[in-house]
């Protein structure tokens, strides 16, 4: 034994209430300890040895820890050992002194909280949004605010049982932070709508575009607007900007003929639409570079660029020059995106924004279809900057009512339209969102039944039950929202022609909009309950019991409330790491089930099993049709510039098998010493993971560029610990 407390080295951090992690220091085990001791007269008083024993046995715990402990672990563990010292009168004083201090911290949690954001000491917030930056300014002031909302939510607004759910993780309540203001999730733009009978911005009257540029142009703005309104990703489609591209050539014909007027020269149709095309394509250009650079350079009142997705699909406008029109929009944002973006060191980089999703359909998919080079180059710009992302069209007709359709952001997929929204009963899925997410985390359901399967299914239906009470607060709160909030929704076209004054109530109900039961850890749950991966034919079976459950689940709610409960595969950022933690503390290290700092996304293989691409995706693709409400696969690749058939073996695949999958490669830059290669994932001395150049060993985050994809969409911004565990013990599919 030590006789010296300096001695002990422990580098195990341990984690704050505030969320911050710190390093673990005995003297503050010893220091607490004394201060109870002197409270008791000196016939009950303990000895320095005694102390210094207890301290010291602390301390080899928190070292055998495999993760970070968290402060009220060791303070259980104070009282254990003071008690197993007999010191029964000190152990009294510091459980007083304990308890005194809790009723102390909650009368001023939401300080410690904003000031622990602002000193960037929160490791489960700081980076809970992988495209947020948390230095600047605008972020903090989200943060900030957000950290009120979250707790007027968790005092007045919603139910303690709620709270108490999420606090342990045995539940998520996403966006707690912006649920005091009457706000949606996500949604699809119903861009034609606005551009083609005009919208209004900031009390000005915005008339239908004149040309394709200007038309790129209000979208831009539009974007911006609709994310400033809600918390969630948007998405909109190319297909609505295609007929401006004829606006733009009827107004340049008449510019060059009146040119050729004045200058004499000859009026040939065929020299007229030759320089008249060269325009266009000019302007086509200018307006798709407009729309990336300045939704990239966009920053939103929430501190981040809008997470907006553009859709690409041929087949939403009629064959002939409307769809060539269509295809020349989609080439040029593919070249520029392949292209990048510079930095401010004037380096090409990956932009995380917007994101691009590109349709697989017959007339694109094989080598003699009509716009194979467009799935050519798209491959190309997938290998370079990992998007697009691919839809099949064949497998998501099968899914969804003969229907194709974006996702709202990176993943959550309207229910199909059954009813007929649109004009003279046509679909409609534009100008529809989502209300909100609670997730279930699966793995705590299998932890909390110890194994007992019966105790398992149990369970489910008692937490299923509290995730249904905790979606009816997502949907009681937007119940009266008055049209008036946001303008841009629901008075000029995003999402309706709502009057003013008028409330949205209609647009909860009847399927128009959905409301996400989420769910997570399907792997670590199989786990636990079977001991195998739910890859194995036993864990499968399971999986796919639990996955029909919850959807019945969602059916049953449906039909009772007539509110559109959808199933939806989460995407988890700061959650995964969250989950993971609340675990330990609760069922303590489990092999295979809590022994990482993350848990698996929704019904994912883990990112550790050694599976080839076109398994994995085979796989999921069952999982896929159980999950309606949003599902992205994804396989694991290395660079792939110079592999362009293997890419677009994989995207054959993706057509034939599976609804919605994107491929996972790197694109790194370190700005030391130019290597554009992968940036590694290292342990540094004290055992936190840090990102390193291979090349020259810079280790400076603010001078290296990584990009990956964490939950369906890039990340630039850097991740927690839990999520750059998950980034780093990913293995290759291909």
């Amino acid at each position: 034994m030590s006789n010296r407390l300096e001695d002990i080295v422990v580098n195990t951090n341990v984690i704050k209430r505030n969320g911050q992690e710190v390093d673990f220091d005995v003297t503050k085990i010893v220091n607490a300890i004394r201060k109870a001791n002197v409270e008791v007269s000196g016939i009950y008083q303990m000895n320095d040895f005694q102390i210094n024993a207890i301290a010291e046995n602390i301390a080899k715990k928190v070292a055998a820890a495999p993760h970070a402990v968290n402060v009220e672990d060791i303070q259980d563990m104070v009282e254990t050992g003071i008690m197993e010292m007999r010191g029964y009168e000190v152990a009294q004083k510091y459980v007083r002194y304990r308890y005194k201090r809790e009723i102390s911290r909650k009368t001023n949690t939401t300080d410690n909280g904003i000031l622990s954001l602002i000193n960037q000491e929160n490791e489960e917030v700081k980076q809970e949004n992988s495209n947020k930056n948390p230095v600047i300014n605008s972020t903090q002031r989200d943060y900030m605010a957000g950290e009120v909302s979250k707790d007027l939510t968790q005092r007045i607004l919603l139910p303690e049982e709620i709270v108490k759910a999420h606090q342990d993780g045995i539940i998520h309540f996403h966006d707690s932070d912006y649920f005091a203001q009457k706000e949606h999730n996500c949604d699809l733009i119903n861009l034609d709508d606005m551009l083609q009978n005009g919208t209004c911005i900031s009390g000005t009257m915005i008339e239908k575009p004149h040309s394709f540029y200007t038309a790129c142009n209000v979208t831009t703005q539009i974007v911006a607007q609709v994310a400033s309104n809600q918390y969630g990703g948007q998405s909109f489609t190319l297909s609505h900007l295609a007929p401006f591209v004829d606006v733009s050539r009827r107004k340049l014909t008449k510019e060059v003929e009146m040119e050729r007027d004045i200058t004499g020269e000859s009026k040939d149709p065929a020299i007229i639409s030759k320089i008249v095309e060269a325009r266009l394509d000019e302007e086509i250009k200018s307006g798709i570079q407009t729309i990336q650079y300045q939704l990239i350079t966009l920053m939103t009142c929430n501190g981040q660029a809008p997470f907006v997705t553009m859709f690409m699909y041929l087949d939403e406008v009629p064959e002939g020059q409307t769809r060539e029109d269509l295809a020349r929009i989609i080439r040029e944002v593919l070249v520029q995106r392949m292209r990048g973006v510079k930095n401010e060191k004037g380096v090409w980089i990956t932009p995380a924004f917007p994101k691009l999703i590109y349709v697989l359909d017959e007339d694109n998919i094989h080598e003699d279809s009509p716009y194979w080079s467009l799935t050519e180059l798209a491959a190309k710009c997938t290998a370079k900057r990992m998007v697009p992302d691919y839809i099949s069209a064949k497998k998501m007709k099968e899914y969804k009512n003969g229907d194709v359709y974006p996702c709202m952001g990176c993943r959550s997929f309207l229910t199909p339209d059954t009813e007929g929204f649109g004009p003279n009963g046509q679909h409609k899925y534009y100008g529809r969102f989502n209300q909100g997410v609670v997730t279930i985390n699966l793995v705590d359901v299998a932890c909390s039944s110890y194994g007992d399967m019966d105790k398992f299914w149990e369970i489910l239906e008692e937490r299923l039950e509290l995730c249904h009470r905790a979606l009816r607060c997502r949907h009681e709160r937007l119940l009266g929202t008055v049209s008036d909030v946001a303008p841009i929704l629901w008075q000029y076209g995003a999402l309706a022609r709502l009057k003013k004054g008028e409330k949205i109530d209609k647009l909860l109900y009847n399927n128009y909009s959905t409301i996400s039961l989420g769910y997570a850890g399907l792997y670590e749950m199989c786990m636990r309950m079977l001991g195998v991966s739910h890859t194995d034919a036993r864990g499968k079976e399971f999986a796919l019991a639990v996955m029909q459950k919850l959807n019945d689940k969602c059916a049953e709610w449906r039909k009772a409330e007539n509110i559109s409960y959808s199933l939806y595969g989460t995407p988890m950022e700061s959650t995964t790491y969250k989950f993971a933690k609340c675990l330990q503390k609760r069922f303590g290290i489990i092999k295979g089930v809590t022994d990482h700092n993350y848990i698996t996304n929704s019904y994912h293989v883990n990112v550790r099993e050694q599976i080839d691409a076109f398994t994995k995706l085979k796989f999921e693709a069952d999982f896929q049709k159980l999950s309606p409400g949003g599902a992205i696969s994804y396989v694991e690749v290395p660079n792939m510039q110079n592999n362009i058939p293997a890419v677009l073996s994989v995207m054959k695949f993706i057509y034939d098998n599976i609804m919605y999958a994107e491929l996972n490669t790197k694109s790194d830059y370190c700005e030391v010493c130019g290597y554009d290669g992968e940036i590694k994932i290292v342990e540094d001395k004290s055992g936190k993971l840090v990102w390193e150049c291979p090349n020259c060993g810079n280790r400076d985050q603010s001078k290296m560029s990584v990009a990956r994809r964490t939950c369906g969409y890039i990340g630039t911004q850097f991740w927690n610990q839990g999520r750059t565990q998950e980034i780093k013990d990913r293995v290759l599919h291909l």
